[in-house]
């Protein structure tokens, strides 16, 4: 393991004390089990429990990569990578709610577990705690620069809203343009990460000159990383191989490659519109849409947009391990599609 992953490690497991810390004071009666929906879902209890069921915590990550890619003192900004990572998972429990979904992750939703009303108050629950955690960044940093923060975390929240908005409306259309997908996704997947690169930077007290780098750096990063998720959802080992169902041809996901393959208006476009695909269709057309060079076309817009990441990431300057970490982090994010 290189140094700059054994900073990204030693990160994560701040973040992950952070976490627990933060949750920590609701465990006591009659609360208990309050408490033990809000650890479920964060991937610390139940069956299943662990790295798996955590996810990779990228968002706060990055956050944590940025304040350290311009000072040494990036652990004074883990309340705030906390509060990114409780918006995220907030998010997460009322996608869940709002797509019917049973499972995440392999295991039971909060919802599915302990009914539909207890799921949108666990969510809500994340949602007040990660604004509690941006409010004690106040402990190490002026009110001033406290307030900038959460106001910017307020702003992604409310363009989370926006993006599920449009995605949720998108599902009663038989299709959609290529620039309101692209309006989409930058709500719902490229605002946290633009947030978390922005944050980061505001709180090792850098210029708005470089903040705005940051935060072109994570918009398009997050955008490849939607990207990268579409293709996978398709031609990802589980999409194809075992489990059919789960692919994004069968939910009838309008997704990238869906788009364009829906824009060229050939083979893979005229199945789609006679209705419902079937899970034994997948790998047929999944293979048409290759031949139609959706997936070549796929793959060149994540490079694209990892290559801007980058190129934000450069003019914004970091500096020792972190800009490492940084880098190595953009390209693990892409490699997911090798």
């Amino acid at each position: 393991m290189d140094d700059a992953e054994n900073l990204i490690q030693t990160i994560r497991k701040a973040l992950e004390e952070e976490l627990h810390s933060q949750l920590a004071n609701l465990a006591y009666p009659p609360y208990e089990t309050y408490h033990e929906m809000l650890a479920y879902h964060m991937g610390w209890v139940g069956e299943g429990a662990g790295e798996k069921a955590t996810g990779k915590r990228i968002r706060p990550i990055i956050l944590l990569l940025c304040t350290a890619a311009s000072c040494e003192e990036w652990k004074k900004s883990l309340p705030a990578a906390a509060a990114v990572e409780f918006v995220h998972n907030f998010s997460l429990i009322h996608d869940d709610i709002e797509d019917n979904s049973h499972y995440r992750r392999g295991r039971l939703t909060v919802w599915a577990k302990w009914g539909l009303a207890q799921g949108v108050n666990a969510g809500d629950a994340l949602f007040t705690i990660s604004h509690l955690a941006m409010l004690s960044l106040s402990h190490s940093f002026p009110a001033e620069m406290v307030l900038q923060a959460t106001n910017l975390l307020l702003q992604t929240c409310l363009q989370l809203t926006q993006g599920q908005f449009l995605d949720i409306s998108f599902e009663s259309r038989p299709e959609i343009s290529l620039d309101e997908y692209l309006t989409m996704i930058e709500g719902k997947t490229a605002a946290l990460f633009a947030a978390c690169a922005q944050l980061g930077s505001l709180l090792a007290n850098d210029q708005a000159s470089r903040q705005k780098h940051y935060m072109e750096f994570g918009k398009a990063l997050g955008l490849a990383f939607q990207v990268v998720d579409d293709l996978l959802g398709i031609w990802g080992d589980e999409a194809l191989i075992g489990k059919s169902t789960s692919s994004d041809l069968v939910s009838g996901k309008k997704t990238y490659p869906v788009i364009l393959g829906l824009q060229s208006d050939r083979a893979f476009a005229k199945r789609w519109r006679q209705g419902s695909i079937k899970p034994e269709e997948v790998l047929s057309l999944a293979r048409q849409l290759e031949e139609e060079g959706i997936r070549a076309a796929t793959e060149a817009e994540a490079h694209r947009l990892t290559q801007r990441a980058l190129s934000e990431l450069s003019a914004a300057q970091p500096a020792g391990l972190a800009a490492q970490a940084l880098i190595a982090l953009t390209h693990k994010m892409s490699q997911r599609i090798q």
